[in-house]
């Protein structure tokens, strides 16, 4: 059996009735992570040395701030991050040719963009997601071919979103045997082709709901049905 520390929140993320599990587990991973750059890693060395360097993506720096929980926190972590990136910054500047038209400005400015393309993919938050989201694959393709429990558990569910697919799909090459993989990956189209249509029709139904000869008529499932095929589409996302 696998560490408890990924196989609890595994099994409880399966647990849960939704349109893909594999949300659940990265929201709940991305919710701690926000809540330990407002709290513990603000007195961790380490971590405000991850921090200064790698700074947060748009998502998360929009997440931190809107939870509006210790602000001063997170203008400490800017403040550091920005000494940081000034630094950086100023140092490539310093490289800048003297100025005469030709070739050198251009190649200076294309090696600057370089420089911004790399600090605009770092977050430190999306670094440790990817590190644990990567450990949880490997926990459910461990039980998915080891435990009845988990493979059943699997087969109920309503597919996952079309990120989590293409995850799970790569997972079964990477982590089960030719034939495992050749029973995991026909039972998991199946299953998502089965609800791609059942969301669908759901969403279809909410359409028609509109038309007042369908006023009367029962909602179903679909009254809810715009946010689920949202996530079905594109993954965990904040709707309003």
């Amino acid at each position: 059996m696998k560490e408890q520390i990924y196989t609890i929140p595994v099994m409880d993320a399966f647990k849960e009735d939704s349109e893909c599990p594999v949300c659940i587990l990265e929201r709940n991973l991305e919710n701690h992570y926000i809540d330990f750059v407002l709290g513990p890693s603000l007195m961790e060395p380490s971590c405000r040395m991850e921090t200064n360097e790698k700074g947060f993506c748009r998502r998360h720096f929009e997440l931190l701030y809107n939870k509006q929980e210790n602000r001063l926190g997170l203008g400490l972590i800017i403040d550091t991050h920005l000494r940081e990136l000034v630094k950086t910054l100023g140092k490539r500047h310093g490289r800048i040719p003297i100025f005469k038209p030709g070739k050198k400005m251009a190649a200076f400015a294309d090696d600057f963009v370089k420089l911004l393309s790399v600090i605009e993919n770092k977050c430190m938050i999306c670094d440790r997601m990817n590190y644990t989201m990567e450990r949880y694959l490997d926990v459910i393709f461990y039980l998915w071919s080891r435990e009845d429990e988990f493979q059943h558990l699997f087969n109920t569910k309503k597919g996952f979103c079309l990120k989590h697919l293409k995850m799970l799909l790569e997972g079964a090459n990477k982590y089960l045997s030719a034939r495992d993989s050749h029973v995991f990956i026909e039972n998991l189209l199946n299953m998502q082709l089965e609800h791609m249509e059942r969301i669908q029709k759901e969403v279809n139904w909410f359409t028609e709901k509109f038309d007042y000869r369908n006023a009367d008529a029962p909602w179903g499932n679909s009254k809810d049905a715009v946010q689920r095929s949202i996530q079905k589409l594109v993954g965990h996302c904040t709707l309003k």
